[in-house]
């Protein structure tokens, strides 16, 4: 198998890993970063080395025009598009009475309203060309769940959860499906931890006991970008350790 791929935010984290793990199943992959260009260029020979071509440019998402225009360049030097991951987003936490309305379109800036500007370039890039494209978009379990402190970053996760059914509505005539993977917690520099297995990190209150590690996403998001993934589209797939089961501890141990 062979493709195209462009990953947002694959400097370091999701995005790297995501990158490498589409690299192995044969794509090309267009890395960008948006302040770690030296992330960007590791994760680029990271691809090489695995005998795919790499392209990097400098994507700031909140840039809505010209990020959309560095995808379709992207995807030109690339020679098509078939695959796109929306990875960037971010953000920081305040008390909802508290949080600061410029920071509030911060973060809505970067997770939402970028994401939709990149997919619906990658979208039209991919009819263009006549594709049966793939666009996975990373939400987050807080697409589904709340989080204190988090308002802005969980109505742009799960503004883009539902976005993401729209879009497999909608581009599903083009042949191009649309789906989300929500992660958890995952050892990444973006919860302020390090790219590496995260076995000896303890969560007891999780099911499966332990953060996340960025491989484990791609994992998800390389299937959804198979063939044989084809029939999935509009979903969710939450990969969260078992966190959203947690929920029904609490509600057992309120009830006895």
């Amino acid at each position: 198998m062979a493709g195209k791929a462009i990953v947002t935010a694959s400097d370091s984290g999701i995005g790297k890993a995501t990158a490498v793990r589409l690299a192995r199943d044969g794509f090309d992959v267009g890395v960008t970063w948006h302040s770690d260009r030296e992330g960007a260029e590791g994760t680029a020979r990271e691809v090489r080395e695995l005998g795919s071509e790499a392209v990097v440019a400098q994507l700031d998402v909140t840039g809505f025009e010209e990020a959309a225009a560095t995808v379709e360049a992207l995807a030109g030097e690339l020679g098509g598009l078939d695959v796109f991951v929306n990875n960037a987003g971010g953000g920081p936490s305040h008390p909802f009475l508290e949080f600061p309305l410029e920071e509030w379109q911060q973060v809505i800036d970067l997770n939402l309203t970028g994401a939709f500007a990149c997919a619906q370039r990658a979208a039209r890039l991919m009819i263009d060309a006549g594709t049966n494209g793939r666009i996975v978009n990373v939400t987050s379990v807080h697409e589904h769940i709340p989080l204190r402190g988090a308002a802005a970053y969980c109505a742009a996760k799960g503004g883009l959860g539902l976005l993401t059914k729209v879009m497999a509505l909608e581009l599903g005539e083009h042949g191009i499906s649309v789906n989300a993977v929500a992660p958890g917690e995952i050892a990444t520099p973006m919860t302020d931890a390090e790219d590496e297995d995260p076995g000896e990190e303890e969560r007891p209150a999780l099911p499966a006991g332990r953060p996340g590690n960025a491989h484990e996403i791609a994992e998800a998001i390389a299937f959804l970008a198979r063939p044989d993934a084809r029939y999935a589209t509009g979903a969710s797939i939450v990969v969260d350790g078992g966190l959203m089961l947690t929920a029904a501890d609490y509600n057992q141990a309120a009830a006895s």
